[in-house]
């Protein structure tokens, strides 16, 4: 079962991302010329949660004081699966990522904790897409999540089991 996962997510890991789907490097603030950009998140692969950095260059300030920012989480199936928070210095103000006004240019943080939005669980492993909408342009990232697996119980109760007092 483990192997069979394994081969899934790496199928699934191959499949391209959608056409307006870029990367960038996570090191120096980028240079693109929408004047953001969505920065590979961490931990990756993801589990149970994951950051999302981006990053709002000072061009998207110079002809207004605020940016419209939202970002969504998809399945590969280009299905809602949740919207992300954002992280900022008081821990228990977790407001959505959606249509958020920011004034400064800069590096910024969004949390997603790996959930859907509809059920409260867990999401399965595989490949999901952060999208980032700023001022109407979008930008997509690949997300892949690695779920802990639940041990089941084996139907051979003897297989697996440590035998500690066998005779030599």
């Amino acid at each position: 079962m483990r192997i069979l996962c394994l081969i899934l997510l790496w199928v699934a890991s191959g499949l391209s991302p959608p056409a307006a789907a870029q990367t960038t490097r996570a090191g120096a603030p980028p240079e693109s010329p929408q004047g953001f950009a969505l920065e590979p998140n961490y931990a990756n692969p993801a589990a149970p949660g994951t950051s999302i950095p981006f990053y709002l260059e000072a061009v998207l300030f110079e002809r207004t004081d605020t940016v419209v920012v939202s970002m969504r989480i998809y399945n590969v199936l280009r299905e809602l699966v949740a919207v992300p928070y954002t992280v900022g210095p008081n821990a228990r103000q977790r407001p959505p990522l959606l249509a958020m006004r920011f004034t400064s240019p800069g590096r910024k943080v969004a949390y997603w904790d790996g959930k859907d939005e509809r059920t409260g669980r867990r999401v399965a492993s595989g490949v999901y897409y952060a999208e980032l909408v700023v001022n109407d342009q979008r930008q997509i990232g690949k997300l892949v999540v690695l779920t802990p697996e639940r041990r089941r119980p084996s139907i051979f109760p003897w297989f697996g089991r440590r035998q500690e007092n066998r005779p030599p």
